[in-house]
This record gives C-alpha cells, sequence and structure tokens, in this order.
C-alpha cells in the first residue's frame, strides 16, 4: 500500500492511492468497443448472407438430384408434384409421397434463410420441373433468388425478386457468368 502525504494548513493529511479505474477511462474503453462492433457487425450480417446464398444453391442442386431421382424410380409419375414429396420424416419409408430423397428441413421448404419451392408439371407423367429458392428476408438473409428446373443449371435473379416461372428461370443467366 502506497501512501501520499498532502501538507494543508500546516496539517499533514495521509492518503491512500486510489486503486481501478476512473469513469472517463471506463467511458474511452466502452466507445472503444463500440467502434469495433460498428466496423465489425455490418461484415458479419455480409458474411452470413453470403453463407445463406451458397447453402440456397447447394440446396437447389439437391432439389435437382432428388427430382432426377424420383424421376427414374418412379416413371408412372414423373417429377415429384411437389418439394414435400422429395423428402419425409425419419424413420422415412419409400414412396411417391414421401421418396425420401433430401432431408425433411429442405422438404418443409425453409432453410438457412431462403425459402424453396419445387413443383412437377407436364403430365402425367410429369416431364417437366421448376425448383425455386427465395430469401425470407430480401437483404436480410440473401440478396440473389435463384431456380432450375430440369436442365438442372442453377440459374440467379440479381435482385432477390420472386421467379415467377419456368420461363423467367431460362431468361436468366446461369448462375457462374
Amino acid at each position: 500500500m502506497l501512501v501520499l502525504a498532502d501538507f494543508r494548513d500546516g496539517v499533514i493529511i495521509l492518503m491512500r492511492k486510489q486503486k481501478g479505474f476512473s469513469l472517463i477511462e471506463l467511458l474511452i474503453v466502452v466507445a472503444i468497443i463500440l467502434i469495433i462492433a460498428a466496423i465489425a457487425i455490418p461484415n458479419l450480417l455480409r458474411a452470413r448472407m453470403a453463407a445463406n446464398e451458397s447453402s440456397a444453391v447447394a440446396s437447389l442442386r439437391t432439389i435437382n438430384t432428388g427430382e432426377i431421382t424420383y424421376s427414374s424410380t418412379y416413371p408412372t409419375v414423373g417429377y415429384a408434384p411437389a418439394l414435400i414429396n422429395l423428402g419425409g420424416v425419419a424413420p422415412c419409408t419409400p414412396s411417391s409421397t414421401t421418396a425420401c430423397v433430401i432431408d425433411s428441413v429442405l422438404a418443409g421448404g425453409s432453410k438457412s434463410g431462403y425459402n424453396f419451392t419445387a413443383v412437377g408439371a407436364g403430365g402425367p407423367p410429369a416431364v417437366m420441373y421448376y425448383a425455386t429458392a427465395v430469401p425470407i428476408v430480401l437483404n436480410q438473409t440473401g440478396v440473389r433468388s435463384f431456380c432450375s428446373f430440369e436442365d438442372a443449371v442453377i440459374r440467379v435473379q440479381p435482385s432477390g425478386a420472386a421467379i415467377a416461372s419456368e420461363a423467367a428461370c431460362q431468361a436468366l443467366l446461369p448462375l457462374n457468368q
């Protein structure tokens, strides 16, 4: 313990050295932390959106594979009438209504900040399908929408808007162009 002496009016006053931090020092530290957070949080949100978009593209690839598997397994039905028909709850028993070719979360239509749809058409048997991935909240969970159809090429809608039809999907550029 350090003792300081102070002389006031000819009287010696003994004082202890202050322990801890002053209010100003604490406010400076808090301000620095807030500045760092203000810089880091937008980057974190952008990274999350990029991860969601990557997951959406991978999920569309899974749906494409599931549709091809479904149509070869159930040739009298063709492509799956709806996304739910590609999945099934564990323990899953394969049938034309629950094919068990994709996981139940993706078959439910929502995963990693995106809403998914897949619809078979043109039959019976269904000779076409159309699948989409649209951000749940535009500019928060993703900034781009994706689609695919029976050629299994993932196409991108840069604005993030819903893609209304297979014809609209065909008009879009492939993902890596």
